[in-house]
This record gives structure tokens, C-alpha cells and sequence, in this order.
């Protein structure tokens, strides 16, 4: 049976239209609906994806839609998809009411997909022609002139309501589960005959309670065809006013709703649990080997495991096959590269058990990455620690990694070496009361997917947290950078009050979070969202966001292999504004390399990637890449309040070579749109230093917080040995900011929207140096809110200029922290 799937811009709608057809038969076909943007209207080209996959079968997809953005979402989920998949996924141009009712009742007859798309097409008819309109004539199907019939009957219609969609459904269900063909004629209006197998030309019949139908049966099963059919009409066509909805079969009940993550809450970045320690050595010491042979298929069951629950992970995971997806998906490559199974097989062929060549070869691979100049090769050695993990417990029999977490009792706190996105993803806000990890720092993809589902994480716990034993209560603050083992009774329920406290405030918080972002006297700071998906779109939105800051593309398309079409680009950009409802957009270029990459932008081998071609830098060598996205830009720009801001400048003479490529690819389609603004990213010293040259001519700068630290103070935020230096409190990154502010050319907007932004008490600093705008994760945007409309604009001011004294990074945490005023610290 072919899967349906159904797109549109309100989920309510979707699921309501679904319910309806669903009425109509006593078997729903697979269905499943990817409507909304969070909590709010759009549509989302991830979740139609994911939605495909769902309900994807041999028999094929057929997809329904709406209008606008979500044939364009539709669209694109098709490049998302595995092209054996979009092989046979069929978009149907139906009326989404009429279309669906037909191709539920069609497709539950267990109708080849063709026949489906072309039922869902007609769908429109009977309306069409009830209310006078021309109905053109049909291709196939609807009007059949069969051979000769060998069975004819005469069938009375006493339904209160005439041969309407449900009955209809049943008469369908009949001829098309028969070994038959049909057609049936309207006596008292002589239309017909149609082709008995499609709903839709029996509702253009208009037949009516009183009339009479001349049912015309051929074929082997004629005869018995027709005897159910008579008992079909003598039983009122099914239709009697007591009759019910058969129920729905276990596990079938309602359509299959794509699901968006819940909005996290803002967080009191406060936890307090047992910890569970993850990533340490799996207990293999039951592990008895066997001969070759034996170990063989032990490790082939191994991959095969690891395998399937990596798919699984897939298909759960939030973000679908965005980021997070391609984490599991390199995961699995990994599990199936030829010479990596090469290596573990020759090992066990020379005699070793299936744990230690898997030991073997995953050590070698991961200290060659270890060992690489590249950040991002030498980050992947994460990726084969993840895998070796799987592995082994698969090998040991025991639980997946991600089941570390137990399902009863109180939630507890993750301990790791490092938080990866794919383990993020995987973590259950309700299970999980906290991450600790050891090392990474707190920009990490990992952090930022844990914070943005309401989970707290303390990063760079170090020795202390590294020897702490499964079991023991742990607990800590985060934004204190206070982290404890075993607490005692009283330090247990300080934290409880201080969660509580928190959790207090964070229920003030968000009922004023769709107020303006403002000072106490009224000064405007609007609050904006950093996102990635129509997801967290909608999350930001619920949280009182004014519109999204930073839109990171390289993230949202960061798992394609290829480049994507001008079309999947501007069906993206558009469900996300959607989702923002006409707040302000800002679309950030390709900001690619260093730890960045994409397949489809490879980055040359460079001894510093830091310092080599990122952002801007590397779209001159792909200036076609970048055309395309920026004529997605300006089509979406026509209808949204959509802007372009380019990342990675330094000198005035790129932000020049990217205003022209923005000229050329808007005037290919009629020019740049009206009211779309024009920005940069300030990252490096020398554009903040030159801000007058490099933002001449500009709307808007955005400064990115958490490069500029790293750049500023020489150091890799992703280097455990100096992260601490890359913060972007030290004196000399908040100089920076301020002269940014001071210096940049009259009318220019100054935002930021980097981390800092997300610090309540920072954003205060920020306000107080002249930033007009912020830009921070969805779950952040209340609390930055209500911290501001804490103070004036001159004690943010007065708070920034202690906070330009200060002497080191430190002492700036310990002015904020002491400045926190109404938000617990």
C-alpha cells in the first residue's frame, strides 16, 4: 500500500483534514502529516523529509500540499531524501481537502500510486461541476465505455444524503478488491457512466437519496461483484445514522505526526542527580572468543547492530537529517568503510578476538586523526570513539550508548569526555537533568543542541568530574561555574531552592517574553533568534523572539553531499520566515571551513584552517555557490522581510567583491528586492579596527562574539589547553565591541550574535557599549529580555564602562555575576 503524506502550514488543519478522510475507510493507508513551524504556521522541507521516510514503502509516496512554501519545502524534501526514495515520491497538484479524502479511499484499496495521484487530481471535480464551473474532460478513467457487460443491476440509493464520499468509499473498496470492472450510471440524470473504481467520478454523479444507479459489471468476478454490491445498497450503502468509525487498529490510531521537539524552557542552568558516566571502557571481561569463524559473525552482528541503531537514532533524532543526521550518518560510513572491515576481519582471520581487532584498528585510525594539523580531522577522532563505543557494546552485549540513561527513577546527570551533537540530540530533557563534560568548551555544536532543548550543561568539568563513579549525585550551577561531587544534605537543597528560585523566574520570564526587548526607560534592544531549522523558528518564536539574527545555512544544508538547487534554498529560507510571521530575517552566506566544512565546499589542506580560507574567503574560489544562494535570498526577499549578511571580512575590498555578486545574481532576476538590508559579520580584529572602511555603504554589522574572542586573544575555543583565554569577557574583546560601536559609519546598525549576547548580564554590558540589537539561542530570548527591562540604559552603561576596567576575563564574570540583579544567581 502506498504512504501518503501531507504538507501544510497549519498542523491543526492537517490533522483535521487527515481525520476526515480517514473517516471514509476502514483501513487508513499509511499517513503522515508535516505541518506548522514549532509552534506557529510554515512549513519545514526537513520534517516533509522525514515524513516521506515514515510512511516510504515500495508501493511509493504520494504527497499533498497546500499552497505556497509548501510545494517549495515539498519540493526539496525530495532532494533530502535517498534518491531511491525520491524515485518514487509523487507531488499531487489536488485541492488538499478533496485530494486527500480521494486518495485515502484509493489508496486503501490498495491502488497503485499512479492511480492515487490520479484520483487526488480529480478531486475537485464534483465541486466544480455542482456549482456550475467547466469541468474539462478527463484523461483516463472517470468516463468508461467498457466491453459489453455480463452483469447488469439496478440499484435504489435511500442514503439521507445520496451517494456522498463515504459510501462512495465503500462501493470503491468493493470493485476495486474485485476480480471485476465497473461502471455505474445516474438514471434520473443519465451521467455516466464512470469507472466504479474511482471516487471521484462517482461524486460528480450527483446522485441523490431517490435515485436509482445502473451498475454494469465485466470480468471473471462479475457476478459475485455484483451480489455484494446489492447487499452493499439493501444495507443503506453502509451508511446508517448509528454507524460509527470502525476503530483504528492498534498502533494505528491517528495519523503519524512528524514530530518538532518540544520548546524547551528557558533553563536555570542548575542540575543535581546521579551521574551516569559515559564513554568509559565497556566491560568485556565476560567476553569469551571463539575461532575465526565465530568471531567473524560475532563482529559482522556487531556492525549489523551498531547499524540499526544508528538508523533509528536517524529517524528520532531532532533535526532529522539535518546536522545532527550527518553526524550518525558519518557514524555509519565509518561502520561500512571497506578498509576499516578489511583491517578488523584480517585481524580476526590472524587469530584475534573480535574486540581487539576492532581495538586494533579504531586505535590506529583514531590517533592518525588525532595527530592531524586539521581541527576538524582531528575532532573526527570523536566520531571513531563513539563508533568503538557502539561497537563494543554490541560485542558485550550490552545496551546501546544512548540507553546509558535509566528510565525510571530520578533523572540524572550525563558525565562525558565531550558533548556531541548525535548525543545531544538523542538525550530525553525529561530523563536527562544535566550534561558534565570534561573537555570541548561551550560553544560546541553538542552544548548549543543540549541548551536549546532545555538541558544545562557544565562544560570543562576536568579531573573532577573525570573521577567521579557511576551512581554518585552530582551537582552543579552553571552559571556560577560551581560544580560538586556527593554533595552534602545542605548543599543539595541550596541547589533545589536555587533550580526553584530560578524556575520561579523563569515562569515570570516568559510571561512577559513577547514584550519588546527594551531597557527600563524604554530604550529598544530588540531580542533576536540564531537558528537553523523552521523548528527552532518556531521554538524562537514562542519565546518571544523579534525575528531571526542569524540564519546559519552552512548547518541547515551542512548535510548534502551537493550543492543545493536555487529552489531547495529559497523553499527553506521561506518556511523559516514563515515561521517568523513577517519579523525580520537575517540570512547569513556560507560560513564554511575551519571547523566547518561541506562536502559539496571542499577546503584545501591548510597547516591553520583558522587562519586560511573560511566564509568569504573560500566563496572566491566557488563564487557560483555563492550566486545561488544569494538568488534564493532575493526571492524569498520579495515576499519576507529577508536580509543578507556575509561572514568572515576583514578589509573593505571584500565586503565590495560580495556586494557585487549580491548585484549580479539580483539583477538576473529583476534586482535587489526593495527594504532588504545588507550586512556583514564582524569576526576579526582588523574589520572591527577598520569598521569605518569595511561597513561603508552597509545596513548593518552583526559582531560575532565567539570568533572574535578566539582571534583576538590567539586561541582555539576548541583547544582545551587555552579555551579559557578565547571568552569573550576578556577586556580586550569587549575594547573591541566598543569601538565597533563608536566607529561604525553613521545610519550603520550594530547587532551581536554571538554567545555573549545569550548571558543576561552581558547583554546588559553589551547595551551599555552601544549594540542596538542581540541576536541569541531561542531558549535564551526571554531571559535576556527581562534581565534588560531590569536596568536604564545609563546603568548598562555605567555596568559597561566597570566592566572596560576590569583586568581580566575573570573579573569581568565576577562583576556580572554580582550585577545579576532580579534573576537568581
Amino acid at each position: 500500500m502506498i504512504g501518503i503524506v501531507v504538507v501544510s502550514h497549519s498542523r491543526a488543519l492537517a490533522e483535521a483534514a487527515v481525520e476526515l478522510a480517514c473517516e471514509m475507510v476502514a483501513e487508513r493507508p499509511p499517513i503522515a502529516v508535516a505541518a506548522g513551524a514549532g509552534a506557529g504556521f510554515g512549513t519545514d522541507a526537513v520534517a516533509v523529509a522525514d515524513a516521506i521516510t515514515a510512511v516510504d514503502s515500495p508501493d511509493g509516496v504520494l504527497v499533498l500540499l497546500d499552497l505556497g512554501s509548501a510545494v517549495l519545502s515539498a519540493e526539496m524534501a525530495r532532494e533530502l531524501v535517498p534518491p531511491d526514495v525520491a524515485e518514487r515520491v509523487r507531488l499531487s497538484p489536488a485541492p488538499l481537502v478533496e485530494g486527500l479524502v480521494a486518495a485515502v479511499v484509493t489508496a486503501a484499496t490498495g491502488a497503485p500510486l499512479d492511480a492515487v495521484l490520479e484520483e487526488a487530481g480529480r478531486g475537485l471535480a464534483a465541486k466544480l461541476d455542482h456549482l456550475g464551473e467547466a469541468v474539462d474532460p478527463p484523461t483516463t478513467g472517470t468516463t468508461a465505455q467498457p466491453a459489453a457487460p455480463e452483469v447488469v443491476a439496478e440499484l435504489p440509493v435511500d442514503t439521507p444524503h445520496g451517494l456522498h464520499a463515504r459510501p462512495a468509499a465503500r462501493l470503491v473498496g468493493l470493485v476495486r478488491a474485485a476480480d471485476a470492472a465497473a461502471v455505474v450510471t445516474n438514471l434520473r440524470t443519465g451521467r455516466g457512466p464512470v469507472d466504479a473504481r474511482s471516487l471521484s467520478g462517482l461524486v460528480t454523479l450527483a446522485v441523490r437519496q431517490g435515485d436509482r444507479l445502473r451498475f454494469e459489471a465485466s470480468g471473471p468476478g462479475a457476478e459475485s461483484l455484483t451480489e455484494a454490491v446489492r447487499a452493499l445498497a439493501a444495507d443503506s450503502w453502509g451508511d446508517r445514522p448509528s454507524d460509527q468509525a470502525p476503530p483504528a487498529a492498534p498502533g494505528s490510531a491517528g495519523p503519524t505526526v512528524v514530530p518538532v521537539p518540544p520548546a524547551a524552557g528557558p533553563g536555570g542552568d542548575v542540575a543535581l542527580g546521579p551521574a551516569v558516566v559515559r564513554g568509559g571502557a565497556i566491560d568485556l571481561s565476560g567476553y569469551r572468543p571463539g575461532g575465526p569463524a565465530e568471531e567473524q559473525r560475532r563482529s559482522d552482528a556487531a556492525v549489523a547492530r551498531a547499524l540499526a541503531e544508528l538508523a533509528a537514532l536517524r529517524r528520532s533524532a531532532t533535526g532529522g537529517p539535518g546536522p545532527v543526521g550527518a553526524v550518525l550518518e558519518a557514524h555509519e560510513a565509518l561502520l561500512v568503510d571497506p578498509g576499516l572491515i578489511e583491517a578488523v576481519s584480517a585481524g580476526i582471520a590472524a587469530g584475534a578476538p573480535a574486540p581487539t581487532a576492532w581495538e586494533d584498528r579504531l586505535s590506529a585510525l583514531g590517533g592518525e586523526l588525532e595527530a592531524m594539523d586539521d581541527p576538524y580531522l582531528r575532532a573526527r577522532a570523536e566520531d571513531v570513539r563513539s563508533v568503538r563505543q557502539r561497537v563494543f557494546a554490541a560485542l558485550a552485549g550490552a545496551g546501546a550508548p544512548e540507553d546509558a540513561v535509566p528510565a525510571e527513577g530520578p533523572p540524572a546527570v550525563l558525565v562525558v569526555r565531550e558533548l556531541d551533537a548525535a548525543t545531544a540530540a538523542t538525550l530525553d530533557p525529561h530523563r536527562v537533568a544535566g550534561v558534565v563534560t570534561l573537555a570541548g568548551g561551550d560553544t560546541g555544536h553538542g552544548v548549543l543542541v543540549a541548551r536549546s532543548r532545555g538541558i544545562p550543561v557544565y562544560h570543562d568539568a576536568g579531573p573532577a568530574a573525570a573521577a567521579v563513579a557511576p551512581g554518585t549525585v552530582v551537582g552543579f550551577d552553571a552559571r556560577a561555574r560551581r560544580f560538586v561531587v556527593d554533595p552534602d544534605e545542605s548543599t543539595r537543597r541550596s541547589l533545589r531552592e536555587l533550580s526553584a528560585a530560578r524556575a520561579v523566574e523563569a515562569e515570570r520570564v516568559l510571561a512577559t517574553a513577547r514584550e519588546p526587548g527594551a531597557t527600563a526607560d524604554g530604550h529598544p534592544v530588540p531580542v533576536l533568534a540564531n537558528v537553523t531549522t523552521p523548528a527552532d523558528a518556531g521554538r524562537a518564536v514562542a519565546f518571544g523572539a523579534q525575528g531571526c539574527g542569524l540564519l546559519r545555512t552552512e548547518v541547515l544544508f551542512g548535510h548534502l553531499d551537493d550543492a543545493p538547487s536555487v529552489e531547495a534554498q529559497a523553499a527553506a529560507f521561506a518556511g523559516i520566515a514563515e515561521a517568523f510571521a513577517g519579523r525580520p530575517v537575517t540570512v547569513r552566506t556560507w560560513d564554511v571551513g575551519g571547523d566547518k566544512p561541506l562536502s559539496f565546499l571542499p577546503a584545501p589542506h591548510e597547516a591553520n584552517p583558522f587562519l586560511g580560507e573560511r566564509g568569504l574567503r573560500l566563496m572566491r574560489r566557488a563564487p557560483e555557490v555563492l550566486r545561488d544562494q544569494l538568488t534564493a535570498i532575493c526571492l524569498v526577499a520579495r515576499d519576507h522581510p529577508v536580509h543578507v549578511m556575509f561572514p568572515m571580512v576583514s578589509t573593505a575590498e571584500e565586503v565590495a567583491w560580495a556586494l557585487e555578486r549580491l548585484d549580479e545574481a539580483s539583477s538576473a532576476i529583476g534586482g535587489r528586492p526593495a527594504g532588504m538590508r545588507v550586512g556583514v559579520m564582524i569576526e576579526v580584529p582588523a574589520a572591527a579596527l577598520a569598521v569605518l572602511r569595511v561597513a561603508q555603504g552597509l545596513d548593518f554589522v552583526s559582531i560575532g562574539t565567539n570568533d572574535l574572542a578566539q582571534y583576538t586573544m590567539a586561541a582555539e575555543r576548541g583547544n582545551t589547553a587555552v579555551s579559557a583565554l578565547a571568552d569573550a569577557r576578556q577586556p580586550a574583546v569587549l575594547d573591541l565591541v566598543s569601538r565597533v560601536c563608536a566607529e561604525v559609519p553613521e545610519g550603520t546598525h550594530v547587532a551581536v550574535c554571538g554567545d555573549l549576547a545569550g548571558d543576561p548580564a552581558a547583554a546588559v554590558v553589551l547595551a551599555g557599549l552601544g549594540v542596538e540589537e542581540l541576536s541569541v539561542v531561542p531558549t535564551r530570548v526571554a531571559l535576556v529580555k527581562a534581565r534588560l527591562r531590569d536596568v536604564t540604559l545609563a546603568g548598562a552603561q555605567d555596568l559597561a564602562r566597570r566592566a572596560l576596567a576590569c583586568g581580566s576575563a575573570a573579573e569581568v564574570r565576577a562583576l556580572l555575576a554580582g550585577a545579576a540583579g532580579a534573576i537568581p544567581a
